[in-house]
């Protein structure tokens, strides 16, 4: 059965479109997503693939099992307003990789498994790589189950709609030591294959990256009534600690790599004609290393406390999540760079879930080029061309990594 890599796209083109902001708004759990999740186990079961959902709403489509598995894959979710190529790409490019091995005979030597792995952006509970964290274990799953969003369902109810128990969230030490290694495609989120006028890459690290929640609290008051100087307005505090974030990050984004970005915020009570009692705002920062990003944000806080004292405000802040700097497999990487003749080795900004299980597994990432460089927006773009070089480079590394019989 022949799978096409940009056909699959195109089948899911239409779902979880969003008329507001554009682009499209696929939240884990929510009906959007649940409809590519049925897509993904209906085009799984096409090809033969044994499908199951594990304990923590991640789907794996198998081909053989056992241990010793070669798992690929991505995630189906997407920011609000998000691209059409981040996440889904490398689920359609792993379902064509595979569609292809098959349809020309090859018989791997261990078990291929196609991963979705759920929450990835964090989009609706907060916390990026929410299905990875949870079966590798890197958050407890109590924490997990109580996040709530922001209608106040927590992540345990929204489990449901999908059929999982959220009593069986939590790490799978099975599933983890079935697997020999873990290849996430996925569109480049940046412009470097562009700059290098390459259609894929492999990765080399992810840098530092944390969230972090700061409450700003003042008082609420009547936006006519109030003069200016008897004002505690925690959105003007909130405003000059995003633009310190910014000149901040800025100086120091030279040979370092340094991003700082406000990028949600919440004033209450909201209205027009009020000034807000408290805004809720969600930095996320990153940097090439771990003492460089705690440097970078202990920076920027103590901006945000002095323009929270400047204003008649407090602060308060709260590190929701922080994922160390991943450096890939350095000998995956490399077998991976000689079976595509040579690809460029690019290291990338933004946080995946092959991020989460390079501390378990080896792990590697490729990238397809994205020609503007823009992700996480409507505007996010790959051809078609490359999106079909992208599968092809997977199909070989499957290819490779199969050819070898177990351990």
């Amino acid at each position: 059965m022949t799978l096409d890599v940009v056909t699959l796209l195109n089948e899911i083109a239409e779902i979880g479109r969003d008329p507001v902001r554009g682009g499209y708004s696929r939240h884990v759990y929510e009906p959007a997503e649940l409809e590519l999740r049925e897509w993904f186990r209906r085009t799984s079961t096409g090809l033969g693939l044994e499908v199951e959902t594990d304990r923590n709403g991640n789907i794996w489509a198998h081909w053989g099992r056992g241990d010793g598995a070669i798992a690929i894959g991505s995630h189906l979710d997407s920011v609000p307003g998000g691209g059409a190529y981040d996440g889904p790409l490398g689920v359609a490019s792993s379902l064509a990789a595979v569609a292809a091995l098959m349809e020309e005979g090859f018989v791997p030597a261990r078990p291929v498994t196609i991963a979705a792995f759920g929450e990835e952006e964090g989009s609706r509970f907060g916390i990026a790589c929410l299905g990875s964290k949870l079966m590798t274990g890197a958050l407890p799953a109590a924490t997990v189950a109580a996040l709530t969003d922001d209608a106040g369902v927590t992540y345990a109810e929204a489990c449901l709609a999908d059929g999982i128990d959220p009593a069986g969230l939590g790490r799978d030490d099975e599933r983890m030591a079935s697997l020999a290694a873990f290849v996430e495609l996925h569109v480049e989120q940046g412009i470097g294959l562009a700059d290098l006028d390459a259609p894929v890459a492999v990765a080399s690290s992810i840098l530092a990256h944390g969230r972090w929640k700061l409450v700003f609290s003042g008082e609420g008051n009547h936006a006519g009534a109030t003069r200016m100087r008897d004002r505690r307005d925690p959105v003007a505090a909130m405003a000059a600690a995003v633009l310190a974030a910014q000149r901040i990050a800025s100086a120091h984004d030279g040979a370092d790599s340094a991003r700082a970005t406000i990028g949600r915020l919440t004033p209450i009570p909201g209205g027009t004609n009020v000034i807000a009692s408290r805004v809720d705002a969600w930095l996320d920062v990153r940097g090439d290393t771990d003492p460089q990003t705690r440097a970078l944000l202990e920076e920027i806080l103590k901006a945000s406390h002095a323009s929270a004292e400047e204003h008649g405000c407090t602060l308060e802040v709260v590190e929701e999540s922080y994922v160390s700097t991943v450096h890939f497999d350095p000998d995956l990487q490399q077998r991976l760079v000689g079976a595509l003749g040579g690809v460029p080795v690019l290291a990338t900004g933004a946080g995946h879930d092959a991020g989460i299980l390079a501390a378990e597994i080896p792990t590697a990432m490729l990238f397809t080029r994205n020609p503007t460089g823009v992700s996480h927006s409507p505007y996010e773009t790959a051809t078609d061309e490359d999106c079909r070089v992208g599968a092809r480079a997977l199909t070989e590394v499957v290819r490779l990594l199969t050819s070898e019989p177990r351990k």
